[in-house]
């Protein structure tokens, strides 16, 4: 049906609890809103359409989960286990563990492989509301495996009611093949990697993990400066165990985002501010590491910068496949309002994308991407921890899903994908 009015709702366009239509419409034709506001203004070109009646339903914008690493072979719960028992992250990570043992896992792994592996994990996410998400590789650190999984991610997106954005990790470790040599891996990626990927049309944005295990700041460098070369935008892994000025030098390339920083000062605060650089916070990952450090959430507050929040879901840090849980640990652990986790997810998690025009607010001549909630309050949305909270996702003006129904069969009907000439 191409034409619909969706009515009796309690609508939350932009995803900010402080601004909400009472018994408001939406008129949405061939996917896009035309008209969005209170029932009672709906103008008359409309009145004949046909109705579909949300019940008195709160409405948001669908979610965005704008920092995740979703592709990845195996899991280290082993190394949950040893961290349980004393080992700090950077002490597993020297001994071979960390990111490089995803590595063996998701280089051993193929696609199809990697792909239900991946499903797994994103079909929670989108009965939970999430209708973009951004896809990083990073745990192959070397060209053909990077292409495995933007491939993969690719994939997702086509067979999956999901906007999917893909972000070149390269930079994410130093691979054991170049144990010693971080430059001449720089080289590997910025010469070679980069640009066979951004030329297949697998890239969107480009990121670095710029740490004392990571690559330093000369090093991160020249990975945004060969992203620029290709007309790339940039975002950073930055100060998460320690203060190096990576987000001084992501804010001075005019980055989307700078992530994780519980290490973060006031002069790269005032940067971001400057570049209009986002924060995106992952409580997930501090709250698994244990983390003590908090970000600088008063600094952040008063100069504006704006906060985002992501699962960072990923097998060493945030198996977390929940974006629902990092409301609540965005609150509890970090101290944020319920406003700000919920624009954390909306707006400015769009943002940190680069996706605003696309994704994080609902308004006329965008497309109809919304989620109608179970609640009584947007609050319950901070406040539950692992209740099931959507009622209706609706994907351009189609509901995709509804509580109590399983729809994410997705791949044909859950037997494995072939990415032969893919």
């Amino acid at each position: 049906m191409s034409d619909l009015v969706w009515q009796h709702m309690n609508l939350c366009p932009g995803g900010d609890p402080g601004t909400v239509i009472s018994d408001a419409a939406l008129a949405v034709r061939d996917g896009r809103i035309m008209w969005l506001g209170a029932a009672s203004d709906l103008p008359r070109e409309f009145a004949a359409w046909p109705r579909e009646d949300l019940g008195g339903a709160w409405v948001t914008p669908s979610l965005v989960d704008c920092h995740t690493h979703l592709v990845f072979g195996g899991h280290r719960a082993d190394e949950f286990a040893l961290r349980l028992a004393g080992a700090s992250y950077e002490e597993i990570a020297r001994r071979g563990g960390g990111i490089v043992s995803t590595v063996k896992a998701t280089r051993a792994a193929d696609e199809n492989a990697l792909f239900e592996a991946a499903a797994a994990r994103l079909e929670p996410l989108l009965t939970e509301g999430v209708g973009a998400i951004e896809i990083k590789s990073g745990y192959g650190l070397e060209l053909a495996t990077e292409r495995k999984m933007l491939r993969v991610a690719r994939a997702l997106g086509r067979r999956y009611p999901v906007s999917v954005y893909t972000t070149f990790l390269g930079a994410h470790a130093l691979p054991p093949e170049y144990a010693g040599r971080a430059d001449a891996y720089i080289d590997e990626v910025c010469n070679r990697m980069l640009p066979a990927l951004a030329d297949e049309g697998l890239v969107d944005a480009v990121d670095v993990f710029c740490e004392r295990i990571g690559f330093t700041l000369a090093q991160s460098e020249r990975v945004f400066e060969a992203a620029a070369r290709h007309g790339l935008s940039v975002k950073m892994h930055a100060e998460q165990l320690s203060l190096s000025g990576g987000a001084a030098l992501s804010a001075r390339y005019r980055a989307l985002s700078a992530d994780h920083l519980e290490f973060l000062d006031e002069a790269g605060v005032q940067a971001m501010k400057e570049a209009g650089t986002v924060a995106v916070l992952l409580p997930g990952a501090y709250y698994f590491i244990r983390e003590t450090q908090l970000p600088p959430i008063e600094l952040l507050r008063r100069y504006e910068v704006p906060i985002a929040l992501a699962t960072d879901c990923n097998p060493g840090t945030s198996p977390a496949v929940s974006l629902l849980a990092m409301l609540n640990l965005g609150c509890t652990l970090f101290r944020l309002t319920v406003p700000e986790v919920l624009q954390g997810v909306t707006r400015h998690a769009a943002r940190a994308l680069g996706r605003s025009e696309h994704h994080g607010e609902l308004a006329p001549g965008r497309q109809a991407d919304f989620v109608a909630w179970s609640v009584t309050t947007l609050a319950e949305l901070a406040y539950w921890i692992g209740r099931p909270l959507a009622a209706r996702v609706v994907r351009a003006g189609a509901t995709v899903y509804r509580a109590g129904e399983r729809q994410w069969t997705g791949h044909a009907g859950g037997q494995p994908t072939s990415f032969e000439g893919a």
